[in-house]
């Protein structure tokens, strides 16, 4: 199944081996994997789920 998904590179990626995120939508799930090695693991959630996920404020680092 995952093979006929559109999948969409995070913005936050990079090619410097970085966070290498990729999302693919469907109607009621969002798929996640590592865009670095994109036949492995899929995480599978809900769409209620990644709008929880989305929405929830994360802390950035502060740059040293």
């Amino acid at each position: 199944m995952t093979s006929t998904l559109q999948w969409f590179k995070s913005s936050y990626s990079n090619d410097s081996g970085g966070e290498c995120v990729e999302i693919a939508t469907c109607p009621h799930t969002i798929h996640i994997r590592d865009s670095k090695n994109p036949g492995g693991a899929v995480v599978t959630v809900s769409d209620v789920a990644w709008s929880a996920f989305l929405a929830t404020p994360t802390p950035f680092p502060e740059k040293v």
